[in-house]
C-alpha cells in the first residue's frame, strides 16, 4: 500500500504539467482546438478540465500540491490504524450465551439483537475503547478538517465546502437547502422514536434501541436463484433490455455471491470500463435482506453496464452524487413488488419497517452528518480551534436536534463524530441523502406509468459522467436545486410511518 501511494505521487508529480498546461491556451484557440472533429470525443472531459481555470496553480505550485498530498493524508491513515488495527473491543456474550469478539464490524450485529441488555452492554463496551483514544482521534480529525481547509484555500475557493461542490458543480444551496429541508421535518421521525420505544416495551429508548427490527427476523429460505427471479420480477417495469441484461449476468459470472474464508465482509459493485460489472457478496439464504441488497448491487452494476454502452471511456464513469440513485431506485421497485405480493400483516410490517429505517439512515442521520461537517469547517476557517470538547459539544447539540426529547442521549455517544470514517472524506455523506430523494422521485414516477419514465430512467442510467450530476437529474425530471424531491421523500416516511402504527398497535 506504502509503495502505491508512493508511485501514485510520482505519477501525480509527472502529469502535473497538463492541467497548467491545457489552461494557459487563450480561450479563442481552447475554443477552435474544441471545433477540430479530432477532439470531438474529448470536447465534454476537456471543457471539466477547463472549468477548473480558476482554481489551477502555476506548473511549480501544482507540483508542490503534488508532492505534498500523501503528506496531506496522513491523518486518515492514523485513523484507519488506530480504529482498525490498535483499538480492542473485548469479548461479549451474546444471546446464545457464547462468547464473541466485540470489533468495528460486529458491533451494528450486536445493535440488532433483540436482548436490551445486551445492546446496552455493546454500546458501552464499544464507546469505552473510544473514550479511552479521544484525545487521539479528535487530532486526527481537526488535522483533517485542516488539510480541507488549506487546499481549499490554496486552490483560491471561497471554503473547503465550496471547494468539494464545485467539481460537480453543486451549489451551496443544494447543500444547506437539504438540511433546511430535513430540519423543517423532524417531528415524523420524533413519532417513530416513540413508536420504536412502545413496540420494543422500553421505559425509556436509547440510541443503541434504534436499529433492532420491529418486527423479528422473518423467518426465511430464499435460495439466490430465487433472489434473482424475486428482483427480476420487480423491476420488470424497466423493460427487456435491463432485465435481460441483468438476468444473463446474475446467472452468469458478474456475482460472487456466498461467504468464503477470508473474504471481505460486506458487498459492492465494481467495473471497469470494457468488462462487466462485477459484485461481491456475502448472501445467505436465511437472511431476508440480502435479497434488498443484491438489488441495490444490481442497481450499480446496471447503471455501469448502461453507461459503458452509451459513453466513451472518459465520459462512462458517472460521480457518487448520482450512483446512489440507481441502487436505491432498485430497492424502491423492490419494496413497491413485495407489498404488492403479500398481504401477511407481520411481513408488511417487516418490509415498512426496513424502509423507514433505510429513509432514517440514509435521509436523515447523513444530513445530521452533512451539517456536523459544515459547521466543523467554518470553526477551523473562521480561526478558532478544533478540539475534543468542541467536537463533543457541536456534536451533541445535533443530537438533541435531530432525536428531540424522546430519546436518552448516553454522554459516551457524543464521542460517535470520532468514529465515523465518512468525515475524513469531507462533503460526501450529503450525497447519500440526495441520492435516496432522487431515487424516490424517479421511482414514484415509473410504478405511477408515467408517459415516457421509463425511458427517460433508462436515459439517466445511459447518460454515465457525460454531464454534471444536476443537470442530468434534471433531464431525467428531478429538479435537486429545489426541495421538492427531499420533501418527497419525507412525506413517503410520513406515510409509511402511519401504516406502520396501524399494523404495530
Amino acid at each position: 500500500m506504502g509503495q502505491m501511494q508512493n508511485l501514485l505521487t510520482k505519477i501525480g508529480e509527472a502529469a502535473s504539467y497538463l492541467s497548467p498546461e491545457i489552461q494557459a491556451i487563450p480561450d479563442d484557440t481552447f475554443a477552435q482546438f474544441l471545433e477540430d472533429p479530432a477532439l470531438a470525443e474529448w470536447r465534454i472531459a476537456l471543457r471539466k478540465i477547463r472549468r477548473m481555470k480558476p482554481h489551477v496553480l502555476s506548473e511549480r505550485e501544482e507540483r508542490l500540491l503534488a508532492l505534498g498530498s500523501a503528506a496531506l493524508d496522513g491523518y486518515d491513515e492514523t485513523f484507519s490504524q488506530l480504529t482498525d488495527v490498535d483499538m480492542k473491543f473485548g469479548i461479549l456474550l451474546d444471546d446464545k450465551g457464547q462468547e464473541k469478539p466485540l470489533t468495528q464490524s460486529s458491533y451494528g450485529s450486536f445493535l440488532v439483537k433483540r436482548d436490551h441488555a445486551l445492546r446496552k452492554r455493546a454500546f458501552h463496551q464499544f464507546y469505552d475503547e473510544f473514550q479511552d483514544h479521544q484525545f487521539t482521534l479528535a487530532s486526527a480529525l481537526a488535522y483533517s478538517v485542516k488539510a480541507d481547509v488549506f487546499r481549499a484555500r490554496a486552490r483560491n475557493y471561497p471554503s473547503a465546502l465550496e471547494a468539494s461542490l464545485f467539481r460537480d458543480d453543486i451549489p451551496v444551496a443544494v447543500y444547506e437547502g437539504l438540511i433546511a429541508a430535513v430540519r423543517n421535518n423532524l417531528a415524523p421521525l420524533f413519532r417513530y422514536y416513540e413508536l420504536r420505544r412502545r413496540a420494543l416495551g422500553l421505559d425509556e429508548l436509547h440510541q443503541y434501541d434504534t436499529y433492532v427490527p420491529l418486527v423479528p427476523e422473518i423467518e426465511s429460505h430464499v435460495s439466490f436463484d430465487e433472489a434473482i427471479e424475486t428482483i427480476l420480477a420487480a423491476f420488470e417495469p424497466l423493460g427487456a433490455e435491463y432485465t435481460v441484461a441483468l438476468s444473463e449476468g446474475l446467472r452468469g459470472r458478474w456475482c460472487d455471491r456466498y461467504e468464503t474464508k477470508d473474504k471481505r465482509s460486506g458487498a459492492f459493485s465494481s467495473g471497469s470500463f470494457g468488462a462487466p460489472p462485477y459484485i461481491l457478496m456475502n448472501y445467505k439464504t436465511d437472511v431476508f435482506s440480502d435479497v434488498y441488497t443484491l438489488a441495490h448491487e444490481a442497481g450499480h452494476s446496471m447503471h455501469t453496464w448502461f453507461a459503458q454502452r452509451s459513453q466513451a471511456f472518459q465520459d462512462y464513469n458517472y460521480p457518487i452524487f448520482l450512483a446512489e440513485v440507481a441502487s436505491t431506485f432498485n430497492e424502491e421497485l423492490l419494496t413497491h413488488h413485495l407489498l404488492k405480493q403479500t398481504e401477511d400483516k407481520k411481513m408488511r410490517a417487516y418490509i415498512i419497517n426496513r424502509q423507514i429505517d433505510d429513509i432514517r439512515g440514509t435521509l436523515f442521520r447523513q444530513t445530521m452528518f452533512a451539517e456536523f461537517e459544515k459547521i466543523i469547517h467554518s470553526i477551523e476557517e473562521r480561526g478558532d480551534a478544533l478540539t475534543l470538547d468542541v467536537f463533543k459539544s457541536e456534536y451533541h447539540a445535533l443530537l438533541q436536534a435531530y432525536f428531540g426529547s424522546g430519546v436518552v442521549l448516553d454522554p459516551q455517544l457524543d464521542l460517535e463524530c470520532l468514529r465515523i470514517p465518512h468525515f475524513y472524506n469531507a462533503f460526501y455523506v450529503y450525497k447519500y441523502a440526495t441520492g435516496i430523494s432522487a431515487a424516490v422521485a424517479l421511482s414514484e414516477r415509473v410504478l405511477a406509468k408515467q408517459p415516457g419514465a421509463v425511458e427517460t430512467y433508462l436515459d439517466f442510467l445511459r447518460s454515465g459522467g457525460a454531464q454534471f450530476p444536476l443537470e442530468t437529474l434534471s433531464a431525467a425530471g428531478v429538479d435537486m436545486t429545489t426541495p421538492a424531491p427531499i420533501e418527497s421523500t419525507l412525506a413517503l416516511f410520513n406515510r409509511r410511518l402511519t401504516e406502520l402504527e396501524t399494523l404495530l398497535l
